[in-house]
Order: structure tokens, then C-alpha cells, then sequence
């Protein structure tokens, strides 16, 4: 089971209390939660892929239920299951190591021969190869730019609108070589942004993660946290934006960061929401 990257600094934050309720909004592989029921917690997973949750080896512990479903109902999820008010609730909202390396479903640039899926629970309809051989320029263009802010989103736009003229996009392949003609070379950090952005479109995680943070803030406890892992500044920037709407606040002024490991431990970034108690 992969480790998630700010573990330690999560289970710091939260606190954990024997027989307290807490929300893992994105099960994942389940590290969060199998931490929580280690201290003694108990935990309601959540997780949007189905195939995340069947593959789990802690999804027969005691002190846990799981439910398939969206973070962004984590409300009505939660008073559906009884599970209410919470001490705590975690969103990692960065892909799991199983979804990048055996999903099949083209998250990963690297693996060329996949499908350009991206869906993160196959009971959805749109992927991300209906999104580019279906989209305008223009919409190519606004998907692109506003979910990665990648400065060649025009141009790969039209190279796409190009490519698909002769050929559908099937393939990760496909997408990475219409990147490629578009800005003249390969890289990887294009590679990247355009497919968290097409990722982004497919799954709606941004507005999926608004109406998360309001539905954990209307289910926890007075002195509860939320703790929210964000691996890129759209996401960090939704989560600020939302403390600023009132009767909440950030625990931590300035993120909790891993300073060491790999590229992607290093961005990832921890904030800690709280309510703020008059």
C-alpha cells in the first residue's frame, strides 16, 4: 500500500481521539484511514472509484464503512450512513499510485497505449478522448488554460482540432504527440498540466471539492479539523478562497509542506481548516 505523502503531518494535525469519527474523502489505497483506525479512530471512507475501494486490503477492518460515491455529497453521505457530527475530515486530493500505474484509464502521460479515459469512476460517461474529438478550439483552449494555466493551451488546442481532422484521438499517445508537434519538443511539464487539465474537466473536481468543503464544514464538530493535501495552486487556491466566506478560518497561515523526497511530495501541501468559534 502506497504511503501517502503528508501522512505524518495529517495525523499530527487531526489529533486522534479513541472512538472519534472521522471522514477519509478520499480513501484511495487507504493509508489515511488505516492510520486513524490504528490510534482507535473510526472511519467512513469515500472514494469515487469503485475499483479503489474493492482493491483495498483494509476494507474489512472493524470501525469502518465504506460507500462509493462523490466527495462533494460528503453531507448527505455521511447523514446517510449515521456518521455525524465528525472530529475530522481528510481530502488527499492527489491520484493514487494504483490509478497512475494500473488503471488503465490514461491518468498517466507515460503510458502511451492507454486509452484517454480518465474517468475516476467508470459509472460516469465523459472521458476525457469525447472531450478532444468533440470540444471546439475554443473550448479546447478554455480547458486547457483555466484547469492548468499552461501557457501553449492555444496552441495545443488547434494541433489538436489539426490531428483529430485525419485521426480520432484514442490513445495517451495520441495526446502527447499533438503536444508535442504544438509547442516543438517534448515536456513532460506540458505533458502534465494538460492532463490534469483534461482530468480536471472530466471528473469536475473543482466543483466537486467547493461543494466538499461546504458539506464537511455543515458535518463537524465544533473543535474539529479539516485537513485538505493539494498538489498544484488551483486546488490551494479553492481551498483559501473557501475560508474566507465566513464562520470558518485556516489553522495554519502557511501550508504544511514535505521539503524532501520526490518532485511531486514536494508540492504537495497541507491546510488545516477550522470554525471559527466567537
Amino acid at each position: 500500500m502506497h504511503t501517502p505523502v503528508l501522512l505524518t503531518q495529517v495525523m499530527e494535525a487531526l489529533e486522534i481521539k479513541k472512538d472519534g469519527l472521522y471522514i477519509d474523502a478520499t480513501f484511495g489505497e487507504g493509508g489515511y484511514t488505516e492510520a486513524i483506525l490504528n490510534k482507535g479512530g473510526k472511519v467512513l471512507g469515500i472514494d469515487l472509484d469503485e475499483e479503489q475501494l474493492k482493491s483495498s486490503r483494509v476494507n474489512e477492518l472493524t470501525n469502518l464503512k465504506l460507500v462509493q460515491g462523490n466527495f462533494g455529497d460528503i453531507e448527505k453521505i455521511a447523514k446517510e450512513n449515521n456518521f455525524f457530527p465528525v472530529d475530522g475530515v481528510v481530502f488527499d486530493l492527489g491520484l493514487s499510485m494504483r490509478q497512475i500505474s494500473q488503471s488503465g484509464r490514461g491518468f498517466s502521460f507515460k503510458k502511451v497505449f492507454e486509452p484517454l479515459d480518465m474517468r475516476m469512476s467508470l459509472n460516469s460517461e465523459m472521458t476525457a478522448g469525447y472531450l478532444l474529438n468533440h470540444l471546439s478550439e475554443s473550448e479546447l483552449f478554455d480547458v486547457f488554460a483555466k484547469n492548468s494555466e499552461e501557457i501553449n493551451s492555444q496552441k495545443i488546442a488547434r494541433e489538436v482540432i489539426i490531428k483529430r481532422q485525419f485521426k480520432k484521438l484514442e490513445t495517451v499517445g495520441d495526446l502527447t504527440s499533438c503536444i508535442d508537434k504544438a509547442i516543438g519538443e517534448q515536456d513532460n511539464n506540458a505533458y502534465k498540466r494538460i492532463f490534469q487539465a483534461l482530468r480536471i474537466q472530466v471528473n469536475e473536481e473543482f466543483e466537486n471539492l467547493k461543494n466538499g468543503l461546504i458539506g464537511a464544514t455543515k458535518i463537524i464538530k465544533d473543535d474539529g479539523k479539516i485537513a485538505v493535501v493539494t498538489f498544484h495552486s488551483l486546488e490551494d487556491r479553492i481551498v483559501k478562497n473557501f475560508t474566507k466566506t465566513g464562520g470558518i478560518k485556516l489553522l495554519n497561515k502557511k501550508p504544511i509542506m514535505n521539503r524532501r523526497g520526490r518532485t511531486f511530495e514536494k508540492v504537495a501541501k497541507l491546510r488545516l481548516i477550522v470554525k471559527d468559534i466567537l
